[in-house]
């Protein structure tokens, strides 16, 4: 089953800052928009499969 979460992302100066809405505690930051996207999405699978356990 894929599910689709809302991620949120905002650049801070020469940083990229994000997280995903209903995901609570996946949050990253990053140096470019594509690592922040990849870093978010591990984030969030971690603490969803952990949270399964």
């Amino acid at each position: 089953m894929k599910s689709e979460f809302t991620a949120i992302v905002k650049q801070d100066g020469d940083w990229w800052l994000g997280w995903v809405e209903e995901v609570s505690g996946a949050n990253a930051q990053e140096k470019t928009k594509e690592e922040l996207l990849i870093s978010l999405r591990e984030a969030a699978t971690d603490i969803l499969e952990l949270r399964r356990n």
